[in-house]
């Protein structure tokens, strides 16, 4: 079934088809396959990121402050269905009306809620925009993003439900989109940041089955980082607090209008990594490394007594300017600088060694799941640093090689491997990758070969989709 409730289209815009606002919501659609899809495969790929960048004709200023849409491909006996479906909170109902503000950049109707709490030091009134990300908890569907108010969703229509409350008392003013699955110990793990008169990063556990955030440690800065994501191995969590700061004292100015405009890069600041017991929360060490800028750890393990963790380095934060919509419609992905896959070693007594693994662009990175927190040799991503288009990456890392897939006009979106139930290799499966044409634009699924990444099939959706953030596999 196929419906268009929004009365606002852009249908005629010049944007580029990625950042284009998407009105349209198909339920249940069965899509075309060319290929075959392995039988085997069965559960539902759900993304989440902005599928809308207006209100009532007001242009959002970041691709950060989209409103979010779910995306779900499903798969069962060779086949694949189709769903979408704006969120339907607050923020969306607001911007229906001609009133959007994002959390991130845009503020065109007074200060942002985060930014209005810093300001007046009182309660949060955290967006529910939840656009980044999407997580299991308790069994619930939550849709997340960067702020203390996750959304829970129904998973076979994707339609809203309400805001999900974790069972605990947890006080933070930001939160983890990224929280860490660890299969192995069998609870998810992330970080969140209190502000106040003093600022802490906060370190907890969900265990699997519960909603309940168990604080492992509270780590006090005088000036706190923009952290996206942590790594985690099975006995460590390290921090990356990278020179990229919130200058909380700019959110007291009545010309500042976006938590945007809170990040500084602070030149002269080394990067500085913070590595926890998982278990007790004492800081083991806390190197400081040349300055580097990061949004994604890939993986961590622990070797032997040092921790290892591969993440994707920036020289420095031109990446968030970069992604404006001002920047990326004029400029295109020319103006984004290539993040690139870098191995860090920590020793136990604060010694760290770096190396790159990957000659080429990357972002969106992720392991197969059952290698999440533990020694691992592939990592997959959307291969970036060519013109016109975003390819596949499938890298080895004990070898330093990589294997690349490229089509013209085909940017690709985040990857996952999804393991054959039965198979014994680690890269003996698929690898789902969304992906839009833009020369048709059009949006797909493509299914590659896990060892290979020959093409097995590709499903193409009936629109474009704008270009997403991140998303998992959940099995039937």
């Amino acid at each position: 079934m196929i419906d268009n409730p929004l009365a606002v289209s852009v249908s005629e815009s010049t944007f580029m088809p990625g950042f284009r606002s998407l009105d349209t919501e198909v339920s249940d659609h069965e899509l075309p396959v060319d290929g075959t899809v392995p039988e085997w495969l069965s559960g539902s790929l759900i993304r989440n990121g902005p599928g809308k960048f207006e209100g009532n004709g007001v242009r959002l200023r970041h691709w950060f402050d989209g409103l979010a849409m779910l995306r779900k491909y499903e798969f069962a006996d060779g086949k694949i269905r189709y769903t979408n479906r704006f969120l339907r909170t607050e923020s969306y109902a607001d911007a229906m009306a001609g009133r959007p503000t994002g959390q991130f950049a845009t503020d065109e109707h007074g200060p942002g809620k985060l930014l209005g709490f810093l300001r007046r030091l009182g309660p949060p009134e955290p967006t529910d925009n939840a656009n980044v990300h999407v997580a299991r908890i308790d069994g619930e569907l939550v849709a997340q993003t960067e702020v203390p108010k996750l959304v829970s969703f129904e998973g076979t229509t994707l339609e809203t439900r309400d805001e999900f409350v974790f069972d605990d008392m947890l006080d933070v003013d930001m939160i983890t989109a990224h929280l860490v699955a660890d299969p192995h110990r069998g609870e998810q793990v992330g970080h969140g940041l209190s502000f106040g008169r003093s600022h802490e990063y906060k370190l907890f556990r969900i265990p699997d089955g519960t909603r309940r955030r168990e604080l492992i440690t509270s780590i006090p800065t005088d000036s706190p980082a923009y952290i996206h994501s942590i790594a985690v191995s099975q006995d460590h969590i390290v921090l990356v607090e990278t020179p990229l700061r919130i200058n909380i004292r700019k959110s007291l100015s009545p010309f500042t209008e976006g938590f945007f405009e809170l990040l500084e890069w602070n030149e002269g600041i080394d990067t500085k990594l913070y590595v926890v017991d998982r278990d007790t929360g004492q800081i083991r060490t806390q190197p400081t490394v040349d300055p580097f800028f990061t949004f994604h750890t890939i993986n961590a393990y622990d070797d032997e007594g040092t921790v290892v963790v591969d993440l994707v380095a920036f020289e420095d934060n031109t990446i968030v300017d970069a992604l404006s919509l001002e920047r990326l419609e004029s400029e295109g992905f020319a103006a984004v600088p290539p993040g690139r896959l870098v191995r860090l070693r920590i020793g136990s007594d604060g010694t760290v060694s770096s190396e790159q693994l990957y000659d080429g662009g990357i972002e969106l990175p992720t392991v197969p799941r059952n290698r999440q927190t533990t020694d691992y040799r592939y990592a997959y991503g959307q291969a970036t640093d060519r013109e016109g288009a975003n390819g596949l990456v499938k890298v080895d890392t004990e070898r330093g090689q990589a294997t690349e897939w490229w089509q013209t006009d085909l940017y690709v979106e985040e990857p996952w491997l999804i393991q054959r139930p039965a198979g014994e290799r680690e890269d003996d499966g698929v690898v789902l990758a969304p992906a839009l044409d833009v020369s048709t634009e059009r949006s797909l699924l493509l299914v590659f070969d896990g060892e290979t990444l020959d093409e097995l099939a590709r499903a193409p959706v009936p629109h474009h989709n704008p270009f997403g953030f991140h998303g998992r596999f959940f099995d039937h």
